[in-house]
């Protein structure tokens, strides 16, 4: 074989073939979609173009919000159970016990995971101060840390 042919057929055409038939088989990602959670809207208001939602999210004992992020401006208190972070890099960033008040980077460079870790529900009320329309939080895919 000489290094254009193989088996009759020009080396071009079995790459061309090749890459007609990659895509397909690429693995695709996907968002962690949040499990276990509750949300509940107990206020929001829009003024001079501006949204400010506060909700009560409940996490089940084993449950977690899934991997995401924020654009708004995000800021809460946990009511009950406890809330662990882990950031993008896979490592812990906080262990939030009641009474804790927790505040989230913006933008698609603070992505984490709140997770329930604990036997109790997780109650957390959450402030979101947002350009009006914006979401609340964008979910992502699992950054390679193995669980969501």
């Amino acid at each position: 074989m000489n290094g254009t042919k193989a088996a009759g057929l020009p080396l071009v055409a079995l790459t061309l073939g090749s890459l007609a038939v990659a895509p397909a088989t690429l693995p695709v990602s996907v968002a962690t979609p949040p499990v276990g959670v509750a949300a509940v809207t107990l206020s929001q208001n829009t003024s001079n173009g501006v949204d400010y939602v506060t909700r009560e999210i409940t996490i089940a004992p084993g449950g977690s919000t899934g991997w995401h992020y924020h654009d708004p401006t995000v800021y809460g208190i946990i009511r009950s159970g406890t809330l662990t972070r882990t950031l993008g890099n896979c490592q812990v960033d906080g262990v939030f016990p009641a009474g804790s008040a927790v505040a989230e980077g913006q933008g698609p460079g603070h992505i984490h995971v709140g997770r329930n870790l604990g036997t109790e529900p997780l109650v957390m009320w959450v402030n979101y101060v947002a350009p009006a329309g914006t979401a609340l939080a964008v979910e992502v895919p699992d950054p390679g840390c193995g669980f969501a």
